[in-house]
C-alpha cells in the first residue's frame, strides 16, 4: 500500500538516543482546574491512531496511558507536547469512527511497550503519554485526516475547531431559519422532524445556550447571538445561509419562522413601551423574508399582533397584518388565524395568533393545510396529575431534578394554605391572610390587577397560561391545585408539550438526576428563573412539530405533472366515465389533489366546455379573500359549477371554526357529481359540514333560499345554442354578450351576499363586458386578483378572480398581481373610475400622471377581418401592410414579408384607402409605434387603423409620443398589464390620446 507524501517528509526518531537525553520525562504537565473549565485553546494538541486492542478504555474515557509505535515523527515538538485526542479508526470495526474525547498529557516519557510485565522489552522503546481525560469535544465522533504516516495529526485545539467549523455535506436537508428563537423551546419541534437549523437567532447568550444544549443546529456558526435590527447580525445569517447552499447544494430555505418580542403587544403587558419601535422586529423579519425568499414562513405571537401598528418598510404606519400582506403577498399565499392552542394539541391554554406563508410556485399547496390539527382538550389532571406531590419547600423529587417545590417567603404560605381550586388569596376573609405589605408600620395590601393572581388552579380544567412569570404567587395562574406551591419546572414543561429529551443545561439530565441534593440545589438556584422565563415566553412544542411535519410531507408529494397524467389516462382509457369511476374507488389513497386532476383531465370536452383544473394554490388565492365568520354561524355556500370540487377542501378549512357549514355542490354534468362523491371520499369530512349535491343547470335554476357566499371557477364560452342563450338573457341585464361567464356573474350576485369567481380577464376591459362592469361598478368590489397566465397551464387564457362583498360597504378594493408579484390597495372609485372606458387595476401616479399631459377618446379603431393569405399576392397594385411594416412615423420595408392586392372595393378596409390622415398602430403589442397611412396602402388585422374627428389635428410629434418609454409604461397600465387582451379596440384605443401643449390645432 503507497503511503502518503507525508511519510518521507518526516524522519522518525532515534527512541534510544531521546531516552538518554530524556531518561525520565520529556515534558510535565500539571493539572489544574483550567484544563477543564476553560480550554486553552493555544496549546498543542497530538490527534494519535489507536489500535483495535486498546480501544475499550478511550471509548469510555477511562484510559491513563498510551503507547506510541516503533516510529515517532521528528517534525512533532515533543516540548510542545500538552493535550491529546485519540484517534478511533476503522479499524476497530464500530459504527463510527473519528475524534471525540480530549485529554491532558500529564506526562511524556520513553518506555518500553510492555513495562512491568514479565515478557517486557527494554529495547522495544515507545514514546509513552500518561493521561488525564478532560472533556468531550464533541457529542459525536467527528472525522479527522491524520496527516503525518496515516497516524498522527499535530495541531492545536484553535485550528481543530476551525477545522471542524468547516462544515460536512448533508445530503438533502430540511432547512430552517429561527428569528428570535429563545431558548429554542417551539422550534425544537422542527428538530423533531429532521429539519436542519441554518441559524437561529437570539439576544440573550443564556437562552441560546441552551439551543446548542439541544445541537439545534449541525454548524456552530449558525448560533447568531445579537439584535436583529443591526446589519452585522443580519449578515451573520445570510452568511450561514449561502454557506448551506454552497456546502449542502441547497438551493431555498425551506422554512423562516419569526416569533419577534410581544411588548406593546401583549394584553398582559400593562407597561406599554414604545410599541413601534418595539414592532419594528416585525418590519425586520418581513425584510429578511422578501430578501430569502423561503418556501413557507411562519409568524407566532399574541392575540393582538395583526392589529398593532408597526412603521412599515414604507415608512408609514399601518397594522401589521396590512404590511404583512403589502410586503409579502405578492409572492405567497398567506393565511393568519387567531388559535387558542389548548384545542391543538397542547394541553394548556395559550391563545396566539399564527401566520403561514407558501410561496406561490409551490403548487397544490395551500398555507391553510400547515395549521395544526384540532384535538380534544386536556385537563390539568391529566396533563401533570401523574406526578408525586411536593409538600416541602426546597423539595426535588429524587427521580426528576425538575420536579421541585420553589422556595418563596415562609410568610406567604398562609396566604394560600386554605384556599381551594378557582379561589385567590385575595378571597381570604381574615384580612392577614390577604396578600400585603408592611411600610412604616403599616400594613399595605397588595393590588389585585389582573385578577388571577394568588390563584389555585382547577385539577379538571384546561391548564392555565404559561406566563414569563410562572416562578412567583403574584404572577397570573401560578399555584397547583393542592400544593401550596408555584407549578414546577416539569409541570410547566408538560403544560407546553416540551418533550422530555429537551436539555437544559450542558449536562445531561440523566447527569443532572445522579448528583448530590445540594448540587442540584445549585444548578435550580442559577437556572431555575431562565428556564421558567423561556417557557414562558415559548412557542409550545407540538405545535411547530404538527406544522414542520405537515410540510415535511406537502415537500415529499411530488406534484403530477401533465404528461403523467395523461399517461395514466390513456393507460386506463378514463375518458369513460365508468372506467374513471371505478378508478377514483380504487386509488383513493391518490388523494384529493390527484384524483382531481386526473377527473377533469379526463373530461374529452373539457376545452369546449372549459372545464380547466383548478389547482389548489389557485383556489386558495380566491377562498383566502372570502369573509370570516363567527363561530355560531349556520353558513350557506354554493358552488355554481363545481366540476369535481376543487375549491371544496380550502372551504372545508376555511369554514372549520363555524357552527354548521352548508355548501350547494352544482354541475350540470350528472357524470362530474358522481365523480366527485368518489373523490371526496379520500378526505375525511369535517362534521360540520353539509354537502347538498345538485345535478341542474345553475343558470336556469331558481333557488328558495339567499346564500352567505358564492365561489368557483364558472366556464368560460360562448353560447352557441340560440334558444338556450335566448332562456339566459331573459334574466341577465348585460345581453350584449353571448359568453356564459357573465351569465355566471349576474346569477351568482343575485342570490348571494359575497360572490368570488376566477373568470377570464376580458371582463375588465372588453367593450361585449361594459354592462357587467357597469354592474359591478354599483356594488362593493373587495378583491382583485390577477392571475395573468399563470391560473391554468397549458391554456392560452388570462384570468382574474374578483370578490364582490354585500355586507360591507364601498371603499377600497386590494389588487393581487401574479404578474408583478404585489399587493396593492386603492380606493374602488379610483380603479373604476368612469372617466376612462374601463377598470384600471395597476393604475397609479405615474399613470395619472402621463394621462394629465393628453386628452383622450380623440380615435376610433378599424381592423380589417378579411385579407389573408387565400385573398392576397405576392405582387399588385395596392400594398397590405402588416404589424412588422410599422415604425415610429415611417414605414419600414421587409424582404420577402410584403403581399398585395388588386381590388379592395368589395372589402370593408376600402374606405381607408388613400386616407393619409388615417394612423396606423400594430394591434398586440406593448410597444406602440405609429405612422400616418401611406398612399395605394391598406393594412391587414395585425394592425389598427386609428380615424379621428374633424376637431382634431394629428401630427408627427403626437405619433412619436406613442414610441416614448412614458407613452409604453402609460400604456403597459391602460392595458391592465395584459399579454392575450391586446387587440386595439374601441375601448383600449381611447388612450392613444393627443398631447396637450400650444402647438395643438383644432380646425
Amino acid at each position: 500500500m503507497k503511503r502518503s507524501s507525508n511519510f518521507q517528509d518526516c524522519i522518525q526518531i532515534d527512541l534510544f538516543q531521546l531516552q538518554a537525553e530524556y531518561p525520565k520525562t520529556i515534558v510535565t504537565n500539571t493539572p489544574s482546574k483550567n484544563n477543564f473549565d476553560n480550554l486553552d485553546i493555544s496549546k498543542n494538541v497530538l490527534i494519535c491512531n489507536v489500535k483495535k486492542d486498546n480501544v475499550e478504555h478511550f471509548l469510555d474515557g477511562t484510559a491513563k496511558i498510551y503507547y506510541t509505535g516503533k516510529r515517532f515523527p521528528s517534525s512533532i515538538a515533543l516540548n510542545k507536547l500538552y493535550y491529546f485526542i485519540p484517534y478511533i479508526g476503522k479499524q476497530c470495526d464500530l459504527d463510527y469512527y473519528g475524534i471525540r474525547d480530549l485529554y491532558l498529557i500529564k506526562i511524556a516519557r520513553v518506555g518500553s511497550r510492555r513495562e512491568g510485565e514479565i515478557d517486557n522489552d527494554p529495547n522495544d522503546l515507545r514514546i509513552v503519554f500518561e493521561l488525564q481525560f478532560v472533556t468531550q469535544l464533541f457529542d459525536n465522533y467527528k472525522k479527522q485526516k491524520l496527516n503525518i504516516w496515516d497516524t498522527f495529526t499535530d495541531t492545536t485545539l484553535e485550528q481543530l475547531q476551525q477545522e471542524q467549523k468547516q462544515p460536512s455535506k448533508i445530503t438533502n436537508p430540511l432547512t430552517y431559519i429561527s428569528l428570535f428563537s429563545s431558548a429554542g423551546v417551539g422550534c425544537y419541534g422542527f428538530k423533531q422532524e429532521n429539519f436542519n437549523c441554518v441559524a437561529t437567532v437570539e439576544l440573550i447568550e443564556r437562552r441560546l445556550n441552551v439551543q446548542r444544549y439541544n445541537h439545534k443546529c449541525p454548524y456552530n456558526s449558525g448560533y447568531i447571538c445579537g439584535d436583529l435590527t443591526l446589519k452585522e447580525i443580519q449578515d451573520k445569517v445570510f452568511q450561514e445561509l449561502k454557506m448551506w447552499q454552497r456546502q449542502n447544494r441547497i438551493t431555498d430555505l425551506d422554512v423562516l419562522i419569526a416569533t419577534p418580542p410581544c411588548q406593546g403587544m401583549s394584553v398582559a403587558n400593562h407597561k406599554k413601551g414604545d410599541e413601534l419601535k418595539r414592532n419594528s422586529l416585525v418590519v425586520e423579519s418581513i425584510k429578511l423574508i422578501q430578501t430569502i425568499k423561503p418556501r413557507f414562513f411562519i409568524f407566532e405571537n399574541v392575540s393582538a399582533f395583526l392589529k398593532s401598528i408597526c412603521t412599515d418598510i414604507d415608512g408609514l404606519d399601518k397594522p401589521i397584518k396590512e404590511a404583512i400582506e403589502l410586503d409579502l403577498a405578492g409572492h405567497y399565499n398567506i393565511a393568519a388565524k387567531i388559535l387558542n392552542f389548548k384545542d391543538y394539541g397542547n394541553p394548556s391554554s395559550r391563545t396566539r395568533t399564527l401566520v403561514i406563508g407558501v410561496r406561490k410556485d409551490l403548487k397544490e399547496i395551500t398555507p391553510l393545510e400547515l395549521f395544526p390539527d384540532r384535538q380534544e382538550e386536556q385537563t390539568l389532571r391529566q396533563t401533570i396529575g401523574h406526578l408525586p406531590q411536593l409538600q416541602h419547600m426546597g423539595e426535588i423529587w429524587d427521580q426528576d431534578i425538575y420536579h421541585t417545590f420553589r422556595p418563596y417567603a415562609p410568610h406567604m404560605e398562609d396566604w394560600i394554605k386554605n384556599i381551594t381550586e378557582g379561589q385567590s388569596a385575595f378571597d381570604n376573609e381574615d384580612e392577614s391572610l390577604i396578600p400585603h405589605s408592611e411600610k412604616d408600620g403599616e400594613i399595605v395590601f397588595h393590588q389585585r390587577k389582573n385578577g388571577d393572581k394568588y390563584t389555585r388552579q382547577y385539577w379538571d380544567k384546561v391548564p392555565p397560561c404559561v406566563h414569563t412569570r410562572n416562578d412567583i404567587l403574584a404572577s397570573q395562574n401560578t399555584v397547583h391545585p393542592t400544593d401550596n406551591r408555584v407549578f414546577s419546572i416539569r409541570e410547566l414543561m408538560l403544560m407546553m408539550s416540551v418533550p422530555e429529551s429537551f436539555e437544559w443545561s450542558e449536562i445531561p439530565y440523566e447527569k443532572l438526576n445522579t448528583l448530590p441534593l445540594e448540587e442540584k440545589k445549585k444548578y435550580l438556584k442559577k437556572e431555575d428563573v431562565n428556564i421558567r422565563q423561556s417557557l414562558g415566553e415559548a412557542v409550545p412544542t407540538i405545535i411547530f412539530r404538527q406544522i414542520a411535519h405537515k410540510i415535511k410531507e406537502k415537500l415529499a408529494d411530488t406534484e403530477l405533472t401533465e404528461q403523467e397524467v395523461i399517461k395514466i389516462i390513456n393507460e386506463n382509457d378514463l375518458t369513460d366515465g365508468q372506467k374513471l369511476l371505478q378508478y377514483v374507488k380504487k386509488h383513493r389513497k391518490l388523494g384529493f389533489v390527484h384524483l382531481a386532476k386526473i377527473a377533469e383531465y379526463a373530461n374529452e370536452a373539457r376545452t369546449e366546455t372549459a372545464a380547466y383544473y383548478t389547482r389548489q394554490d389557485i383556489c386558495y388565492s380566491v377562498v383566502k379573500n372570502l369573509p370570516d365568520y363567527p363561530d355560531n354561524k349556520i353558513l350557506h355556500i354554493i358552488e355554481p359549477a363545481t366540476g369535481v370540487g376543487n375549491f371544496l377542501p380550502s372551504l372545508f378549512l376555511k369554514y372549520a371554526n363555524v357552527a354548521e357549514l352548508h355548501i350547494d355542490v352544482i354541475d350540470i354534468n350528472s357524470e362530474s357529481i358522481t365523480i366527485l362523491k368518489q373523490i371526496l371520499q379520500s378526505i375525511p369530512q369535517p362534521e360540520n359540514v353539509r354537502l347538498n349535491f345538485i345535478n341542474k343547470d345553475t343558470l336556469l335554476q331558481q333557488f328558495p333560499k339567499h346564500y352567505d357566499i358564492a365561489v368557483g371557477n364558472p366556464p368560460y364560452m360562448k353560447v352557441s345554442d340560440k334558444n338556450l342563450l335566448k332562456q339566459y338573457k331573459q334574466s341577465v341585464v348585460n345581453t350584449e354578450t353571448s359568453n356564459i361567464f357573465s351569465f355566471f356573474i349576474e346569477k351568482t350576485l343575485q342570490i348571494s351576499d359575497v360572490v368570488s369567481l376566477i373568470v377570464p380577464k376580458s371582463l375588465i376591459n372588453a367593450p361585449e363586458f361594459g354592462n357587467t362592469r357597469e354592474l359591478m361598478n354599483k356594488l362593493p368590489i373587495t378583491n382583485i386578483v390577477d392571475f395573468g397566465e399563470k391560473g391554468f397551464k397549458g391554456v392560452k387564457i388570462e384570468t382574474i378572480a374578483f370578490t364582490v362583498n354585500r355586507r360591507v360597504k364601498k371603499d377600497k378594493t386590494k389588487v393581487e398581481s401574479y404578474i408583478t408579484n404585489s399587493v396593492e390597495i386603492h380606493d374602488q372609485d379610483y380603479i373604476t373610475d368612469p372617466a376612462f372606458p374601463y377598470w384600471l387595476i395597476y393604475r397609479n401616479k405615474d399613470f395619472d400622471k402621463t394621462a394629465s399631459k393628453m386628452n383622450f377618446g380623440i380615435f376610433r379603431a378599424f381592423r380589417d377581418r378579411t385579407l389573408t393569405k387565400a385573398n392576397t399576392l405576392q405582387q399588385g397594385k395596392i400594398r397590405v401592410l402588416k404589424s412588422r411594416n410599422i415604425g415610429n412615423n415611417k414605414i419600414i420595408n421587409i424582404p420577402d414579408y410584403d403581399t398585395f392586392i388588386d381590388d379592395v372595393n368589395n372589402l370593408e378596409v376600402a374606405k381607408y384607402l388613400n386616407r393619409t390622415d388615417c394612423v396606423l398602430i400594430p394591434n398586440l403589442t406593448y410597444y406602440p409605434r405609429a405612422c400616418f397611412m401611406p398612399q395605394n396602402c391598406i393594412a391587414d388585422g395585425s394592425v389598427a387603423i386609428l380615424t379621428t374627428s374633424s376637431d382634431y389635428k394629428i401630427t408627427t410629434n403626437d405619433l412619436a409620443y406613442y414610441a416614448t418609454d412614458e407613452f409604453c409604461q402609460f400604456y403597459s397600465i391602460a392595458r391592465n398589464r395584459g399579454t392575450r387582451s391586446l387587440n386595439i379596440d374601441n375601448n383600449s384605443v381611447f388612450f392613444f390620446g393627443k398631447l396637450k401643449n400650444e402647438h395643438d390645432s383644432r380646425n
